[in-house]
């Protein structure tokens, strides 16, 4: 079945009835470099051309904040080099745009703020 939205065709029980090589025409080399951690975030330019619903699931996922290549594959369900084929194609066509994270201090690993955020912050997700 498909989403409300036209979004990708899944099952309850299969998972994702279109295969990870479809979604990007068979491609695994992506054109820009990522690593895992790259924020991405949309331009508010869109492509000239529908690039499928994948790349608009995309763009709807990096429309409000940042967000790194690894959370945008999480949410697409698919593998990250083909979720970097996506991106990149989306960056050829200037609807996202990319930055390196900002680099963490080191921290002690004792630091007792360190582990109360970290601890603060599992809490919250449960």
């Amino acid at each position: 079945m498909a989403d409300a939205q036209g979004g990708a065709w899944l099952d309850d029980e299969a998972g994702r009835l279109v295969r990870p090589y479809a979604v990007s025409n068979g491609r695994t080399r992506p054109t820009a470099h990522f690593d895992l951690l790259t924020l991405v975030m949309a331009t508010g330019t869109r492509p000239k051309t529908y690039l499928g619903p994948d790349y608009d699931q995309v763009l709807a996922l990096c429309g409000g904040r940042p967000i790194s290549v690894a959370e945008v594959a999480a949410h697409l369900r698919l593998p990250a080099v083909i979720t970097k084929v996506l991106l990149s194609d989306l960056v050829t066509h200037q609807a996202l745009s990319t930055r390196a994270p900002r680099a963490i201090e080191a921290a002690s690993p004792t630091d007792r703020n360190l582990l109360e955020a970290v601890l603060h912050g599992l809490r919250k997700r449960l």
